[in-house]
């Protein structure tokens, strides 16, 4: 495993990241133990960092594969919050759902405009003051807009950014894929640390993995790459493909990674909670039910988290 210093953090990180999403209830929703042995194995296979957020609902998973573990993995976190004491309860939050001290790397999630950045300073701050008091070591936002890139590549205060990157653009927005491609390239060059997201476009690149996490892996911006994996037969590849080797035609074939896809039961009300959850215009509600837009997806499942009858979810 590669591994490479994250900005100027001075965390130094392997290439690959373990991506959490898909092993919590928004999507392959593994049982605990399931969840457990799949970081295990994260780090048998070198890697070094795994990122989640309060919306996954895996702190479990997380606690129980980091028991014993020390230092040999670091956690990433994010959180929604836009205020200062709604961050210290998302911080809170973690430490005791992961049962650490010191959470590596903590995000404002899923940024939205230069202007959103603006109005969640308070939750900024806060996560300044904790890396003060030392609970958190590096500081940062998550996003898929090209805005929000620029305007972080020119805050001192913003040592990490984890933007959306996959060679189809899917889920960029706010501009064209090169545009994000300029905008990391800028940040990087500033300092920033890079980690992305959605390399393979949240599951719908699945048809050829290599390529597509080849392609972001080589982008000279970019010092990781997070995916998310649900067997360790899916990390093992990865792992091989981050390191620039062959993948055996053997583990190809025991992976056979099918499409994901975003199911909606036939029992779904209506209410349109997920629509409101949904920043890609993705979901509508159509004759008393929730439709998807495959075109317009990203497989994200942050849909799921808002419906209360449990009625959605990536499969």
């Amino acid at each position: 495993m590669e591994y490479r210093t994250l900005g100027r953090t001075g965390l130094r990180v392997s290439r690959l990241v373990l991506g959490t999403l898909s092993m919590g209830p928004l999507q392959a929703d593994l049982g605990v133990d399931e969840g457990a042995a799949l970081i295990r194995a994260a780090v048998e296979l070198g890697v070094n960092l795994l990122d989640t957020a309060e919306v996954y609902g895996n702190y479990p998973h997380i606690r129980k594969g980091l028991r014993g573990l020390g230092d040999e993995m670091m956690v990433a976190g994010k959180s929604y919050a836009c205020t200062w004491d709604g961050m210290k309860r998302s911080v809170e939050a973690a430490r005791r759902g992961i049962d650490r001290d010191v959470i590596d790397i903590f995000l404002l999630h899923e940024q939205v405009s230069a202007l959103t950045l603006e109005g969640h300073r308070p939750a900024l701050e806060y996560l300044l003051e904790a890396k003060v008091r030392g609970i958190v070591r590096a500081v940062g936002v998550s996003t898929h807009f090209v805005e929000v890139v620029n305007a972080a590549a020119g805050m001192p205060d913003v040592e990490v950014i984890h933007p959306l990157l996959n060679r189809s653009g899917i889920g960029v927005r706010g501009g064209t894929l090169d545009q994000m491609v300029e905008a990391v390239t800028l940040a990087h060059a500033s300092g920033k640390g890079v980690y992305a997201m959605k390399a393979l476009g949240g599951g719908t690149l699945l048809e050829d993995v290599e390529s597509s996490l080849a392609w972001v892996r080589d982008l000279p911006c970019v010092d990781a790459v997070a995916v998310g994996a649900a067997d360790p037969r899916e990390l093992e590849m990865d792992a091989l493909v981050m390191a620039g080797g062959p993948v055996p035609e053997s583990l190809r074939d025991a992976v056979r990674r099918r499409p994901k896809v975003l199911v909606i039961e036939e029992s779904c009300t209506g209410c349109g909670e997920c629509v409101k959850a949904c920043q890609f215009g993705a979901l509508a509600v159509v004759e008393g039910r929730a439709r998807v837009s495959p075109s317009s997806c990203t497989l994200c499942g942050y849909c799921a988290a808002r419906c209360e009858g449990f009625f959605i979810r990536v499969v």
